[in-house]
């Protein structure tokens, strides 16, 4: 029958229990104690707190772990990337090389054209040779 239990086995179970062992259960009081460095801070620090800190100080540091992970993590990589942008366009500005400059470019063309590079679909091809303003 469905729901009831099994009596023959309980009364098995039960005196296998009794003769084995005296204390079948004991109830053990557990007592939480939260992180001792506040919330969102790991177990495995030392009992002091946070060594060290590098560059970033200790107090920084443990700003920085208990931060949310997106502004923590976000943030200096849009600033990395902003302070590439910007060392990108104004320090390390340069011309560009003289291999862009139309006068070589046209001298590459023409010696392409005259050594029949690429002759089907290339710079030396009919259309391409109808195209070429230099021709």
């Amino acid at each position: 029958v469905r729901g009831r239990p099994n009596r023959r086995f309980a009364s098995q179970h039960l005196s296998s229990a009794t003769t084995l062992d005296c204390h079948i259960s004991t109830m053990v009081r557990v007592f939480y104690e939260p992180p001792p460095y506040g919330p969102r801070t790991n177990l495995n620090k030392t009992r002091w707190g946070v060594r060290g800190g590098g560059l970033v100080g200790v107090k920084n540091l443990e700003m920085l772990s208990k931060m949310n992970p997106n502004i923590a993590i976000g943030v200096p990589v849009v600033a990395a990337i902003g302070l590439a942008f910007f060392l990108q366009g104004v320090v390390f500005r340069k011309d560009l090389p003289f291999s862009m400059e139309p006068e070589y470019q046209a001298a590459q063309r023409a010696y392409m054209r005259y050594h029949n590079m690429n002759p089907i679909f290339g710079i030396s091809s009919k259309k391409a040779r109808a195209m070429d303003p230099d021709a």
